[in-house]
């Protein structure tokens, strides 16, 4: 009957009041708000401590702050007995700084400001692409505010919003591609984000590199730093310069981190490309302070100065497993990205003391 109905639906709403129940992810905030800590519609149960992988070189950091910076190589000619007398560099900061703080010498950094528009400093893709962007996704991209928006405390968050009952297609699931007009632009420096992934079946983040338009995928190159999909909690560090048929042409390493869609994760990608030289160069990547992989530049790729940083939230396709997201939205919120000439701590040697480490891998084929 209808007044038993309407019983039980205040009965509800009076259970949820009493035991504080939390926003619901089925309708999102305005533009301009989002909930740090409730980043996916459906929170991952979370394992302890932080997973670096199981290969060579990938300990787990203390129990207790931020993972240590490996110390500097020895300098050569200088006495084994005096090579040790040199306390090791600070640890990398497990947050990111504060708004408008950066370590120098920075040479890029975008505006997160409210009252500087998205679009000031990145080109919005839109549509579904051809084929659902190769692999059959989603979402279609848009360039409105409520998919890609600047918060008041200076952050960067791209929403993607899924609603199955939409009568269009188009606006069933939503999200923003961003590309920045900025390239690395140097042959030689290091980028850097603090970044919180959304993690749930259907829901695929990037944080990557492409070549400047126009290029020819995949052969000119793709870098990716941070992805991770249907909420595996790991991040899968990939280099691609070759079809799918050419296993040798992709290197790809996972990393797990159970937190990190409660928490700014910290990426740093650091490339040296001598003169920018086609198959030269050496790159590594790192997450929180830890080198996770390193590859040499491959043949035939475009010079490193080309790359652009892309930033999306994608929903569904073959990634994803053809898993579909359910209804609400999932932000991924940049808190800090900036280029500089050098890493944070430890500069170039540090560089060479952690491309040198046979601890560090190169990565797996498919």
């Amino acid at each position: 009957m209808p007044w038993k109905d309407k019983l039980k639906q205040l009965k509800g709403d009076f259970d949820s009041l009493v035991s504080g129940g939390g926003q619901s992810h089925s309708q999102a905030p305005p533009p301009g708000q989002y909930y740090p800590q409730q980043q996916q519609h459906q929170h991952q149960q979370q394992a302890p401590g932080y997973g670096y992988g199981s290969g060579p070189g990938n300990a787990p950091p203390p129990s207790t702050g931020p993972p240590p910076v490996p110390p500097h190589p020895p300098q050569q000619g200088r006495p084994a007995d005096q090579q040790n007398d040199q306390q090791p560099p600070p640890p990398v900061p497990p947050h990111p700084p504060a708004a408008g703080a950066a370590p120098n010498p920075v040479y890029w950094r975008p505006q997160f400001r409210p009252d500087v528009p998205v679009a000031a400093e990145w080109d919005a893709k839109l549509g579904n692409g051809p084929d659902g962007w190769g692999n059959q996704e989603l979402e279609h991209y848009t360039a409105k505010p409520e998919n890609a928006f600047h918060t008041p405390d200076g952050r960067l968050v791209i929403r993607a919003l899924a609603n199955s009952a939409a009568s269009s297609s188009e606006q069933r699931y939503t999200s923003a591609r961003l590309v920045s007009r900025q390239t690395l632009s140097r042959d030689r420096g290091v980028l850097t984000g603090f970044i919180v992934s959304p993690c749930a079946a259907g829901i695929w983040p990037a944080f990557w590199l492409l070549p400047r338009e126009p290029f020819a995928w995949p052969t000119d190159g793709e870098i990716d730093i941070a992805e991770t999909w249907n909420g595996d909690l790991e991040n899968h560090t990939c280099l691609h310069w070759g079809q799918h048929h050419e296993p040798q042409k992709h290197r790809v390493l996972g990393t797990r981190i159970p937190d990190m869609h409660t928490r700014p994760v910290r990426y740093d990608f650091a490339w040296d490309q001598p003169g920018g030289q086609p198959g030269q160069g050496r790159m590594l990547w790192y997450i929180d302070g830890r080198p996770v992989m390193k590859a040499q530049v491959p043949p035939g790729t475009r010079p490193l100065r080309d790359m652009t940083i892309l930033l999306n939230v994608a929903m569904g396709g073959n990634v994803c497993a053809g898993k579909t997201p359910a209804n609400g939205y999932y932000d991924m919120v940049v808190c800090a990205l900036w280029m500089a000439d050098e890493l944070e701590y430890g500069g170039w040697g540090r560089f060479e003391h952690d491309w040198g480490n046979p601890g560090t891998p190169e990565g797996n084929t498919y």
